[in-house]
C-alpha cells in the first residue's frame, strides 16, 4: 500500500511537471484547466495525508510560503553586469568596429535576442533540483528570492532525468529575465481596481514589486514569466557558444525566447533590429531593444570586460515612442469603484503608427509632480499596450491655466472623498451612472453573485433600454422586459431570471464584495462576514469597531464608513434587502481564551533563546495573535537583537516594547 501511494505521488508530480512545461513554456496545453486542477488536488490530498513524501520540489509548492521580514543578501557566482547601450546605428557600428579590432579581424558571429523589459534573476540548481534564486542587486551581491521564484510556473523546480544529461554537471546556474506579460498585467490591474487599489503604471514595475514581495503568495498571484538566457557552472558558460547554451536551456525545459537569430555580420544584425522595432507592439510583453552578443565564448574571453560591462555584448535601445503636443484640456473619468481619474485631451499627434489624442494623468499628485497646466506643450510617451502618458512639460503655454480636481462627482454630483495617505478621490455613490456598467458586471461575476448570462452584451442592452439604474434593479427585471431586447428568446430570458433569483442565496461575504466598496474584495468581505455576521452591524460600526476584525486597518475602515454614510448607498441597501439577499451569516469569530487573549503581538529581531516560530506558538497557545507588521492595533512588540524598522515604528506609534524575558514572565503569570 505504502509503495503504491509513493508511486502515485511520483507519477502525479511527473504528469503535472509535464503539463506545466507544455502550458507555461511551450504554450501548447494538452489537457483542460479542470483536468490539471483535478490532478493537482489529488496530489495535494496525498501529500497532506502522507507528509513523509512531501518535497520542496513538488508542483504543489508553487503556491507560495509564509510571509518573510526581509531578504538575505548573497554574492553571485560571477558578476551580473549590466550592458553598455547603443542608442543608434552609428553607436552600433562603433561597437562592431571595436569587436572586429579586438578579435584582430578573425571571423565572428553575433546572437541577437529581444531585450525584455523585466528584471534579471539567477536560478541555482543542484542535482537537477531548484535550490536558490537571486536578484541582480548591485551586480555582485543579490537578494535571495527563492520562495518567490518558486511560484513562477515557467521556472522548472526539477530538470527531468532525460534532460539533465545534456547539462554536463549536477550543479549549474541559469540567468534570465522575469517579466509580466500584457495579459497578466491587465488582469492584475483589473483586480486591483475591483479592490479599489491604484493601477500599476507598467508591467516592469509590477513584476519587480512582485518578485520582491515579502509574501510569496503575492508573487504567485502576479503570474510572472521567466525567460532564460545564460547557462553557467561556477560562474562560467557551460557550452563553447552562447547559441549552444540557449539550445541546452531549451532542451533542459527552460523557457527561452524564440525570437532570436544568429547574425553573420552587421547587415544581418540591423535587419533583425529593424524587423522587431516594427513588430514590437504585437508581442505579448514589453521590449525596449535588442541584446547583441558575440557567439563564441572563447572570443568573449578574448574581448574581456570593463569594470561595468562586457566588451562582447551591447544593448541596442529602440528610441522612446514619444512626441510633443499641446495639452488642450483636462477632464475627469469615473471608474467602477468611484475613482476619479484626470484625463488629458491632447492636440492629436501621430507616432509609432498611432494617433494619440488622450493620455492618463493618474491623479492630482501626478499633475502636481509634473507641474503641468492646460495650454502647455508636453512630451507624451506610448509604451506597448499601456495607456499613453505625459512625461514632462516641454514649454509652458502663454495662457496656461491650472486644473483643479472637482469636490463633487462630475457625473452624479455626489460627495467625493480623498482618504489620508491616498492619491485618489472617489465618488461614494454606488448608483453613479459612470460606475454602473462595471458595477453590474462585477456584481454578476463568477465568484461574486455568480449571475450566469449577465455579460457585457446584456448589460449594455439593459442600460440602453434604461431598465436598470443600480445593481438592485436586476431583481425587479421581468420576462417581458427581457423579451424586448435584441436576440433574447423566451428560453434565454427564463434562464437569466432563474440565475438572478438563484443569486439571492449567495452568502453575505459575496454580497459585501458585490457592493463595490473600495478595498473590500473577496477576502475582506469574508473577514467582515465572519467577524460581524450581519450587514447592518457592519454598516453601523465605528472605525474602532471595524478595526477589531483581522486585517481591517484605518484605510479600509474609513472606506467602509464613507460607503455606508452615503444616503444613496443606504437606499440601495434597503432595495437589496427587499429583494431578499443574504444580510446575515454565521459569526465565525472565536472568543479568545488565555492570559494573552485579544492581545496582538509582533516579533522582530533575534531572541536570546526562543526561535521566532516557538515564540509565536507560545503566544497563540495563550490566546494571543501574532501579526507580521506593526500597526496601531499592535499591543506588544517582542524585540530581540537587530530589531530594525519595526522597533522604530513601534516607538513612533507608542506600542509597548518587551523582550523575551518579559514575554515569558507574562506567560508564566497565566499559569498561576
Amino acid at each position: 500500500m505504502k509503495d503504491s501511494v509513493e508511486k502515485r505521488i511520483q507519477n502525479l508530480r511527473e504528469e503535472l511537471e509535464h503539463h506545466e512545461y507544455l502550458y507555461y513554456v511551450l504554450d501548447q496545453p494538452e489537457i483542460s484547466d479542470a483536468e490539471y486542477d483535478s490532478k493537482m488536488r489529488e496530489l495535494q490530498d496525498l501529500e497532506r495525508a502522507h507528509p513523509e513524501y512531501q518535497s520542496p520540489h513538488s508542483p504543489t509548492q508553487r503556491v507560495g510560503g509564509k510571509p518573510r521580514e526581509g531578504f538575505v543578501k548573497v554574492p553571485h557566482s560571477s558578476p551580473m553586469l549590466s550592458l553598455d547601450n547603443a542608442l543608434n546605428e552609428t553607436e552600433l557600428r562603433d561597437f562592431d568596429g571595436r569587436v572586429r579590432g579586438g578579435l584582430k579581424d578573425r571571423e565572428y558571429e553575433y546572437v541577437a535576442e529581444l531585450k525584455l523589459d523585466g528584471l534579471s534573476m539567477a536560478a541555482h540548481y543542484r542535482d537537477g533540483r531548484f535550490q536558490q534564486a537571486l536578484t541582480r542587486g548591485d551586480g555582485r551581491v543579490g537578494e535571495d528570492v527563492t520562495e518567490n521564484a518558486r511560484t513562477i510556473r515557467s521556472l522548472p523546480l526539477r530538470v527531468g532525468e532525460k534532460r539533465k544529461v545534456r547539462l554536463a554537471g549536477a550543479v549549474f546556474e541559469v540567468r534570465g529575465e522575469v517579466v509580466m506579460e500584457h495579459r497578466s498585467f491587465e488582469r492584475m490591474n483589473e483586480d486591483r481596481e475591483r479592490e479599489g487599489l491604484p493601477r500599476f503604471a507598467n508591467p516592469r514595475n509590477a513584476a519587480a514589486g512582485a518578485l520582491r514581495a515579502l509574501d510569496p503568495s503575492i508573487t504567485a498571484a502576479r503570474r510572472l514569466n521567466y525567460y532564460a538566457y545564460f547557462l553557467l557552472r561556477d560562474g562560467r558558460p557551460l557550452a563553447a557558444s552562447h547559441w549552444k547554451n540557449l539550445e541546452m536551456l531549451e532542451e533542459a525545459g527552460f523557457k527561452v525566447n524564440p525570437y532570436k537569430a544568429k547574425c553573420k555580420g552587421l547587415d544581418d544584425l540591423l535587419a533583425f533590429i529593424h524587423k522587431w522595432e516594427g513588430a514590437r507592439d504585437g508581442l505579448p510583453y514589453e521590449i525596449d531593444g535588442v541584446v547583441v552578443k558575440v557567439d563564441s565564448v572563447a572570443q568573449q574571453d578574448l574581448l574581456g570586460w570593463t569594470a561595468k560591462a562586457p566588451r562582447w555584448a551591447i544593448a541596442f535601445k529602440y528610441p522612446a515612442r514619444q512626441a510633443s503636443t499641446v495639452l488642450d484640456n483636462i477632464d475627469v473619468q469615473v471608474g467602477r469603484t468611484g475613482t476619479l481619474t484626470p484625463v488629458a485631451h491632447l492636440r492629436p499627434v501621430s507616432f509609432s503608427g498611432v494617433t494619440v489624442s488622450r493620455a492618463t494623468l493618474h491623479n492630482e499628485d501626478e499633475i502636481e509632480r509634473l507641474g503641468v497646466q492646460i495650454g502647455d506643450t508636453v512630451l507624451v510617451e506610448r509604451s506597448g499596450d499601456v495607456i499613453p502618458k505625459i512625461v514632462r512639460v516641454i514649454e509652458q503655454g502663454a495662457d496656461r491655466r491650472p486644473f483643479h480636481m472637482p469636490s463633487a462627482c462630475p457625473v452624479c454630483g455626489s460627495h467625493v472623498v480623498r482618504e489620508p495617505g491616498e492619491s485618489a478621490r472617489r465618488c461614494v455613490n454606488t448608483n453613479c451612472p459612470a460606475r454602473l456598467r462595471e458595477s453590474l458586471l462585477h456584481f454578476s461575476a463568477r465568484g461574486v453573485m455568480d449571475i450566469d448570462g449577465m455579460g457585457d452584451a446584456l448589460v449594455d442592452q439593459l442600460l440602453a433600454a434604461k431598465l436598470v439604474h443600480n445593481i438592485a434593479d436586476l431583481y425587479w427585471l421581468t420576462e417581458d422586459q427581457l423579451l424586448g431586447l435584441d436576440r433574447m428568446g423566451k428560453k434565454s430570458a427564463s434562464k437569466v431570471l432563474h440565475n438572478i433569483e438563484r443569486s439571492k442565496a449567495q452568502p453575505l461575504a459575496r454580497v459585501l464584495n458585490g457592493l463595490g466598496i473600495p478595498f473590500v474584495g473577496e477576502r475582506t468581505g469574508q473577514i467582515l462576514a465572519d467577524y460581524f455576521g450581519d450587514l447592518d452591524k457592519i454598516a453601523h460600526a465605528t472605525d474602532e469597531e471595524l478595526q477589531q476584525a483581522d486585517e481591517i486597518g484605518p484605510k479600509v475602515a474609513a472606506s467602509i464608513r464613507d460607503f455606508f454614510g452615503e444616503v444613496r448607498n443606504g437606499e440601495l441597501i434597503e432595495k437589496l434587502r427587499e429583494a431578499g439577499l443574504q444580510f446575515k451569516s454565521e459569526v465565525k469569530r472565536e472568543k479568545p481564551i488565555g492570559v494573552l487573549a485579544a492581545k496582538t503581538f509582533v516579533i522582530t529581531g533575534t531572541l536570546p533563546t526562543l526561535k521566532r516560530e516557538d515564540a509565536k506558538e507560545l503566544i497563540e497557545q495563550a490566546g494571543g495573535k501574532v501579526a507580521g507588521s506593526v500597526s496601531s492595533k499592535t499591543n506588544f512588540l517582542v524585540a530581540g537583537e537587530d530589531a530594525g524598522s519595526k522597533l522604530a515604528k513601534a516607538q513612533e506609534l507608542g506600542v509597548v516594547v518587551i523582550g523575551e524575558e518579559d514575554l515569558l514572565r507574562m506567560l508564566e503569570a497565566g499559569k498561576d
